[in-house]
């Protein structure tokens, strides 16, 4: 919402100060009230995303893990047990048709938490981890 304010502000400033240096000034103060509130929600989402990670209860820390369980046993499920399923149902004398699970839209999940722990392992090796 603020985004689509700012140039309507930015115009009604150009017409309120006839000075254009002083025009200036006002528009990037604005602009660095806005940067800074992001700044600000961005700084806090990482607070709350560290003391989300250092809690006991598996529920606020363990939620992460959990999606890269989901994530792996849906990879596991589509190239292993789907192929065996197959052949063991095949074998057995059932005819049944087993759908592979949809991946579209867990793969930006699972590759964002993948990138995520690679810039990680990075840091260790680098030895510029802090925890």
């Amino acid at each position: 919402m603020l985004n689509l304010l700012i140039p309507a502000v930015a115009t009604l400033l150009d017409k309120i100060i006839p000075d254009p240096q002083a025009a200036a000034a006002a528009k990037m103060e604005m602009l660095r009230l806005q940067q800074t509130g992001e700044l600000a929600q961005i700084t806090g989402q990482l607070e709350i995303n560290k003391s989300e990670a250092q809690s006991a209860s598996v529920f606020v820390s363990g939620w992460r893990p959990f999606i890269g369980w989901v994530c792996g046993a849906a990879f596991a499920w589509n190239w292993i047990g789907l192929p065996m399923a197959k052949v063991a149902l095949g074998l057995a004398g059932y005819v049944m048709e087993l759908a592979p699970a949809d991946l579209s839209e867990m793969m930006p999940v699972l590759l964002g938490m993948l990138g995520l722990s690679a810039m990680r392992t990075v840091e260790k090796i680098k030895d510029v981890a802090r925890g």
